[in-house]
């Protein structure tokens, strides 16, 4: 186990800054990725040498990072370098799970004698390219500690929410809120372009003012656009938005705001839109304003119905 060096799994649209990042600072002994082209690809841009078993990874590094899609995966992963791990080593998952599946994976981590954090992260891939990622953290103030000036060279706010679990439950939070805020942003510029108003100078009238956010200034350009790059791909937060779901229903409870969403990303999903960023929100925001309502695809779909 080497030092304060760490090992990064999962070289996604988020993973791959995150990981680079950490190459830039001298913390990155090593990466994994499932598909082989990824992390060849990686290692050829950075000359840092492909890991192809991910298992021998905890040789390698004292903190091992991964950033994979779903619960299923995190399991995957963490089942994968348990035989590796011993006293010294944490594993730091920035997925976005259930925090059942995070407590989970901290049992397991901890029989072999190591140390699990949850750290799922926020801010895009804008923040990750930027180093600029707000974390929140689940697990031990010991582990938290062991693990910081690592996640430091990817994070510029790191806040430890709790016991093991609470960091997925404050990104569970968290992905409400941007559900939330897309929804009010894309309706407003929707209604604004109903207007004939000037999406540029909408942009700037509401920046500064009560109606300001992260979202407006971000975002409101793929709207006025009608491009929608990643961003955060609407497919991902309508899984994200079933955990809250499910935690919803736990204290049995519908939140008006996640069922929305997820009905207006299912259509966007199956008209095509899922691996775009949020934003393309604005779709069905338009198409409402529209007067038959239909996005692109349901319209082809309404079509050969029709001809049939």
């Amino acid at each position: 186990m080497k030092g304060q060096q760490a090992a990064f799994i999962g070289l996604g649209s988020m993973g791959w800054p995150m990981a680079r990042n950490l190459h830039r600072a001298g913390l990155l002994a090593a990466v994994w990725n499932r598909s082989p082209a990824r992390r060849s690809a990686f290692a050829e841009d950075t000359g840092l040498a492909a890991v192809d078993d991910l298992a021998a990874l905890p040789a390698r590094a004292r903190v091992l990072l991964l950033c994979v899609s779903a619960d299923e995966d995190v399991q995957a992963v963490v089942e994968a370098l348990l035989p590796g791990l011993e006293e010294g080593h944490v594993v730091v998952d920035c997925s976005t799970v259930q925090p059942a599946t995070a407590r989970q994976m901290a049992e397991a981590v901890a029989e072999r004698g190591a140390s699990f954090l949850d750290a799922p992260v926020s801010g895009g891939t804008e923040g990750a390219e930027a180093a600029t990622l707000s974390m929140m953290v689940g697990g031990s103030t010991e582990a938290l500690a062991v693990a910081r000036p690592i996640l430091e060279a990817m994070a510029s706010r790191i806040i430890h929410m709790g016991p093991a679990g609470a960091g997925q439950a404050a990104k569970a939070v968290n992905q409400v809120a941007v559900a939330g805020v897309n929804q009010a942003v894309s309706e407003a510029m929707a209604l604004a372009a109903s207007q004939g108003l000037d999406a540029d100078r909408v942009i700037e009238a509401l920046s500064g003012g009560a109606a300001d956010s992260w979202f407006l200034r971000k975002r409101a350009p793929n709207m006025r656009d009608g491009v929608y790059p990643l961003g955060f791909r609407v497919s991902l937060h309508d899984k994200d938005l079933a955990i809250c779901q499910a935690l919803a229903a736990e204290a049995e409870a519908q939140l008006p705001i996640i069922e929305m969403t997820r009905l207006h990303y299912r259509r966007l999903i199956e008209a095509g839109h899922g691996d775009e960023d949020v934003s393309a929100l604005f779709r069905i925001k338009q198409a409402q304003l529209d007067n038959n309502g239909a996005l692109k695809g349901e319209e082809d779909e309404r079509g050969k119905t029709a001809g049939e």
